[in-house]
């Protein structure tokens, strides 16, 4: 629980670095953000090594994670601003993530949780979505490579993804929410 709370924290450290008027701040904000997606997966995978997962956590972590992408997409789109396909994916990506999030919620409600537990696609859609926004918020060169340029299909990739994902939810569970308008 204590790295769920950590990437809450990491939140305003982001976003302090991204604006600072320092040397190098969009790439200490990029690697705040680095560090609260690391510490994404390693709270679940410590959590489901040691058992120590709990119906607190099982819901405070989905919620910190939508709050710091919500966080990276709204400063991504403002930088790129410029670019309508930025923007497109920023506004897809928030949609899918709060409609998939009360969509799991409701059918947590009515005893249906694991029709829409996360998916390996879903994972993968992840993944892309934390590298993407990684790189279009650190938007430098390291290491002979230009993070920025990459992050821009890698944010499109996500977006599709997200879409992707979005409707195979529903879709799983379509059923449950026909059955309970039937009732």
């Amino acid at each position: 629980m204590m790295m769920t709370w950590s990437r809450v924290i990491l939140i305003p450290v982001f976003l302090i670095c991204y604006y600072a008027p320092i040397e190098d701040a969009r790439f200490w904000a990029g690697l705040a953000f680095m560090i609260a997606a690391i510490t994404d997966w390693f709270d679940g995978y410590l959590a489901r090594k040691l058992g120590s997962d709990s119906k607190l956590g099982a819901f405070l972590d989905p919620v910190a994670d939508k709050l710091i992408v919500a966080a990276a997409l709204i400063v991504v789109a403002a930088e790129y601003h410029d670019n309508l396909l930025v923007i497109l994916s920023a506004v897809v990506i928030m949609m899918r993530e709060i409609g998939i999030s009360a969509l799991r919620e409701w059918m947590a409600e009515n005893n249906a949780r694991e029709v829409v537990a996360v998916s390996k696609l879903g994972k993968i859609k992840t993944a892309s979505q934390l590298a993407a926004l990684t790189w279009l918020l650190y938007g430098g060169e390291l290491w002979g490579v230009n993070w920025g340029e990459l992050g821009f299909p890698m944010l499109y990739f996500a977006a599709m993804l997200t879409l992707i994902t979005w409707v195979q939810y529903t879709k799983a569970a379509l059923p449950e929410i026909i059955r309970s308008t039937e009732s």
